[in-house]
């Protein structure tokens, strides 16, 4: 799902296809506010970053994020307990929030 979604804002921001015009949003960020394809991409440069960092959490941030899965199904798909799937989405938001806060995170 991550890949599709990527894919179709790195399609739609291509300047071949308009640079951006964006008639309806598909996705949600993980604060319920809309997700530009700029920012979708971005997201996807830092989760890359984040699975060579640590891939478990990476994982988790896609199953959760992009997957909707729940703690409970999230724990079950990587065979680990609830309470290491909570730390695990707790702190790859937190390094998240971090990277795309960093000069240079922002594509415009």
């Amino acid at each position: 799902m991550r890949r599709i979604l990527v894919s179709a804002a790195r399609t739609r921001t291509a300047e071949k296809r308009g640079g951006g015009d964006l008639l309806i949003e598909l996705n949600e960020s993980i604060d319920g506010a809309p997700m530009r394809d700029d920012q979708m991409i971005v997201l996807d440069d830092a989760l890359n970053a984040l699975a060579d960092f640590d891939a478990r959490k990476a994982k988790v941030v896609e199953l959760r994020f992009f997957g909707g899965l729940s703690v409970r199904e999230t724990a079950q798909v990587i065979k680990t307990s609830e309470q290491t799937v909570l730390r695990d989405w707790k702190l790859a938001r937190s390094w998240l929030a971090r990277e795309l806060e960093a000069p240079g995170a922002t594509v415009r």
